[in-house]
């Protein structure tokens, strides 16, 4: 039987992650991967072209390097300055802690570049957790855009019976964030409830018909509005096989984030990726 840990058990074993590590520092000065491809150099500036940082945001069990460098890359290369964390030890702790310590990296973000908003880009946890940051934390104030790959904005079918109360009942409290990304879970039905895209936020939603983690698939898209975009990936590119692991890796889905990054309002869902593999 798939289950939320068994998913991403094999998300660890493919990135060969670290031992479970608490972070509470948001400078976060070492890490033992090193740092996403071009990004995290504190020195850089924003432009007038690109006068947005962008921050990448992991997913559950990951880091601010697994799985991100060439999304990272593609960014740098189109001149963003681009900046990566880690949180809520390896993204296993209460969401909303792990919010807090995205709103304080956001803050060193933008007192080191001197830029007034910042963009994002999150892959799994990493592109629903920002929206407790949004809608709770005052983060609409300074979020242009929320790009998500495979977000688990309503959760996953496969969790495990989580209670998401904080004490984590589906997996015995070894990993609270999955037991709030449970369908149904009291933490997704508050981030969700009224409006699920507050602000001036233009949120832009990736997702994957093969999706093992976030299921269903389409349980990663948002409700519809002016500043939302819901894409799946296979219905512009059909022979893509991204699936939750490998969605950052995806040269659609990259396409897609910078276009999004690239101009007012989310992704146009009118343009055509490049389609690789």
């Amino acid at each position: 039987m798939r289950t939320w840990i068994a998913a991403l058990g094999l998300a660890i074993l493919i990135v060969i992650v670290l031992p479970l590590m608490s972070v509470a520092d948001p400078a976060y000065p070492t890490n033992p991967f090193g740092e996403p491809t071009g990004a995290n150099d504190w020195s850089c500036r924003p432009t007038t072209q690109r006068p947005e940082p962008v921050i990448i945001v992991h997913g559950t069990f990951g880091d601010r390097k697994s799985l991100l460098d060439d999304l990272s890359a593609a960014m740098v290369d189109r001149g963003f300055c681009v900046f990566s964390l880690d949180y809520g030890n390896r993204g296993t702790g209460p969401i909303a802690d792990s919010a807090r310590q995205l709103k304080r990296f956001t803050q060193k973000v933008l007192d080191a570049t001197g830029a007034s908003k910042v963009s994002m880009v999150g892959h799994s946890q990493g592109g629903m957790m920002p929206r407790y940051y949004i809608k709770f934390l005052g983060g609409d104030a300074v979020v242009d855009d929320l790009v998500g790959l495979s977000p688990s904005n309503h959760g996953s079918t496969v969790v495990p019976g989580g209670s998401g109360s904080g004490g984590g009942s589906g997996t015995g409290g070894f990993c609270v964030a999955c037991d709030q990304q449970s369908a149904g879970s009291p933490f997704l039905r508050r981030l969700n409830a009224g409006d699920e895209t507050p602000g001036q936020v233009s949120y832009t939603q990736i997702t994957t018909r093969y999706d093992e983690v976030v299921v269903p698939y389409t349980s990663a898209y948002l409700a519809a509005g002016p500043r939302t975009t819901n894409i799946t990936l296979q219905d512009a590119c059909p022979t893509d096989l991204a699936e939750h692991v490998r969605i950052p890796m995806s040269t659609a889905a990259i396409s897609w984030t910078l276009d999004a990054l690239t101009h007012d309002g989310p992704a146009d869902p009118r343009f055509t990726p490049a389609c690789g593999v």
